[in-house]
C-alpha cells in the first residue's frame, strides 16, 4: 500500500483496512493483516459478513434504483472504495443517478478521491464531514443532491462506530429529517446474537483500534421507526432476495424503509 500521508496511523489496525483486506483487497498494512487473521481465527465467519456488505449494498441499490424509483444516494459512513460502489452501481443502472458519499477518515479521504477522479463532478461527489453531525452534512450534499426529489441514505455497516444508543438513533433520525418525503433508509449490521462474533470483536477492540460496538437485532430494528419497510422487510440477511445460500446463518441483518 502506498504511504498516504503523515496523518494515518499505521501503528494500529484500522478497520477499514482490514475489512479491505478480508475482500481480498491491497489497502493495508501488515497490523491490519495480523488484526484480521486473529480475528478469523476466533469467528470464521467475518470474511462472509465483509462478503455480504458488498452484496447487499449491491442488491440494495439494484432495488431501489428499479423498483423505487430512486436516482440519488447519500451514502454515510462509506468505508474504503472497493469493486462496484454506490456511484458505480447506481449510475450503471442510469447514467444521471447523483451519489454523495460521506465520510470523515483520513485514509478514507484519500482513497475516495482518487477513485473519483474520473467520476461525473455534478453527479458525484465526497464529503469529509462526520454523520453525528447531520446539519452540515445536509447542507453541504444539497450541493450535489436534489432535496426536492426522494434520496436513499445509505448506511452500510457503520453505525458500530458510534457507540451510543442514543447518539446513533439521533444520527440516524437527524439525517431521515432533513430528507424529502419518499426518501429511503438502507442499513445492514452485524448484530450481537453470535458469541464468537462478540469474542472476536472484543479482542479486536482490545487491539487499541476504534472499537465497533455490536448491538441486538431488535436495537438495529428501531433505526427504521417510523418507516415503511418495503421488499422483504427488516430481515436476517439470509432471508433477503438473491442472499446466495453459503452466507446462511451468519449474524447480520438488513431492510430498506421508506420515509412517508
Amino acid at each position: 500500500m502506498a504511504d498516504d500521508g503523515p496523518e494515518i496511523d499505521k501503528s494500529v489496525p484500522h478497520s477499514a483496512r482490514i475489512w479491505n483486506y478480508w475482500l481480498g483487497g491491497e489497502d493495508n498494512y501488515e497490523v491490519d493483516r495480523e488484526a484480521g487473521d486473529a480475528y478469523i481465527e476466533v469467528f470464521p465467519g467475518i470474511v462472509g459478513m465483509a462478503k455480504v456488505g458488498r452484496a447487499f449494498l449491491s442488491s440494495a441499490v439494484e432495488h431501489l434504483v428499479r423498483v423505487e424509483g430512486v436516482r440519488q444516494f447519500l451514502d454515510v459512513g462509506a468505508g474504503l472504495p472497493a469493486a462496484d460502489n454506490t456511484h458505480q452501481l447506481a449510475q450503471r443502472l442510469d447514467p444521471a443517478a447523483r451519489i454523495v458519499y460521506v465520510d470523515h477518515d483520513p485514509l478514507v479521504l484519500v482513497q475516495a478521491r482518487a477513485l473519483l477522479a474520473d467520476a461525473p463532478a455534478d453527479t458525484t461527489a465526497f464529503l469529509d464531514a462526520d454523520m453525528r453531525d447531520p446539519g452540515p452534512v445536509l447542507e453541504r450534499a444539497a450541493a450535489t443532491l436534489d432535496f426536492d426529489r426522494p434520496i436513499a441514505l445509505m448506511m452500510m455497516g457503520c453505525l458500530g462506530h458510534v457507540p451510543d444508543d442514543g447518539e446513533a438513533l439521533a444520527t440516524v433520525r437527524g439525517l431521515l429529517a432533513g430528507l424529502p418525503s419518499g426518501s429511503y433508509l438502507a442499513l445492514y449490521d452485524g448484530h450481537d446474537e453470535n458469541a464468537a462474533l462478540n469474542e472476536a470483536q472484543q479482542g479486536y477492540d482490545d487491539t487499541g483500534a476504534i472499537p465497533y460496538k455490536l448491538r441486538g437485532a431488535d436495537q438495529i430494528r428501531e433505526f427504521f421507526t417510523g418507516l415503511d419497510l418495503v421488499g422483504p422487510g427488516f430481515v436476517p440477511y439470509e432471508d433477503w432476495p438473491g442472499a446466495p445460500a453459503e452466507f446462511k446463518g451468519l449474524p447480520i441483518v438488513c431492510g430498506i424503509g421508506r420515509k412517508p
